[in-house]
């Protein structure tokens, strides 16, 4: 089996002691890291079409920010860079990879009010330890440390960047599923990792939702359910009919967004997002598709799309939500075979 770090103490002092904090995702931003697929594995059939997406989407940022790839060195890196020898605002990082998900395994950026950056380095144990040919992936951000010369902050758990969603003034969203599954920090309680989410994310209020969607290999990633997209302001997945297995965790979760306040005490806005109809894979089984996964760029929303009839409606929602950004749609239905997105495959880095 591969190796991975074991949890340990943290290491120096949190981020927030510092004067540290995560920003908001629509914040400004000077980069959106992705790292290009090439695991026929994890996109069987469909790794050339998901290439395709990738190029689309970086295209779609280029006029607008940076884009930080990771790529497998040697020939890998020149087929890539040949690929992509039109699109401009693109900065290679030669660097292996198992997989693509870089918000999972990838940096967390944190900001100061100066204006300096660092990063969170979280354990990455392949969302349970579920695939061992990923754990290597766990590296990547000490291998990425000399490249990013910033300061590098070790919790010490187990955590996911799909797993949180922050509105940059005090509130980190997630699941009890994912962070409180044993599969993660068995040794920590809820309060336990509360203290580190505060700590690490510069935030004072940790909302809890229940669980995630089916076909949801993370163990109910928050960034399928619900996405904050103003301080105050949450866009929930919801699903209307009842002989879904999707229905009654997302009311829930529903539920309990319209009774939650943020760090200032005052009432959250919800609005709901329909979820596309079923998306399975060859053997009739559930794959995780759904608009809330989208991901803000500079005056943009890429929004995952899968061919299905609540695409418009969702991209008109996410029209009214960001009227100050184009919203892009996004093919996802071949990303979508490997267990993800838009939102998953990327990771911003601020300003």
């Amino acid at each position: 089996m591969p190796a991975r770090r074991a949890q340990h103490a943290p290491k120096g002092p949190a981020p927030a002691s510092l004067g540290y904090r995560m920003p908001a995702e629509w914040e400004p931003q000077q980069s959106t890291w992705l790292a290009w697929p090439h695991d026929p594995v994890t996109w069987p059939d469909r790794l050339s079409q998901v290439g395709d997406v990738y190029v689309q989407m970086m295209r779609a940022m280029a006029p607008h920010q940076r884009v930080d790839l990771i790529v497998d060195p040697g020939e890998e890196a020149q087929r890539v860079r040949a690929r992509l020898a039109g699109i401009p605002n693109i900065r290679f990082h030669e660097v292996k990879h198992a997989d693509s998900w870089v918000r999972d395994y990838g940096p967390t950026f944190v900001r100061d009010a100066s204006g300096k950056l660092a990063f969170v380095d979280w354990i990455f144990n392949a969302w349970g330890d579920k695939y061992d040919a990923l754990l290597p992936d766990d590296s990547m951000c000490a291998r990425l440390e000399p490249e990013l010369r910033l300061p590098r902050f070790e919790p010490g758990i187990v955590m996911e960047g799909g797993a949180i969603d922050v509105n940059g003034q005090g509130c980190v969203l997630t699941t009890e599923q994912c962070l409180l599954n044993k599969n993660r920090n068995p040794h920590l309680s809820r309060l336990q990792i509360e203290e580190v989410l505060k700590g690490y994310l510069g935030v004072q209020k940790v909302l809890w939702l229940g669980d995630g969607i089916e076909g949801d290999d993370t163990d109910g990633h928050v960034d399928d359910i619900a996405r904050f997209v103003k301080p105050n302001v949450v866009a929930a997945a919801v699903e209307p009919d009842a002989a879904s297995p999707n229905h009654a965790p997302l009311a829930e979760n529903l539920k309990r967004l319209r009774g939650m306040r943020d760090a200032t005490d005052q009432p959250l806005q919800v609005v709901e997002v329909p979820m596309p109809g079923p998306v399975e894979d060859d053997e009739g089984r559930a794959l995780p598709a759904s608009y809330l996964n989208f991901l803000l760029a500079n005056g943009l929303v890429l929004l995952p799309v899968f061919g299905d009839l609540q695409d418009h409606r969702a991209q008109r929602i996410m029209e009214g939500l960001f009227p100050g950004r184009k919203v892009v749609p996004v093919p996802a239905r071949d990303l979508v075979w490997g267990m993800g997105t838009v939102h998953c495959l990327s990771q911003q880095m601020p300003a």
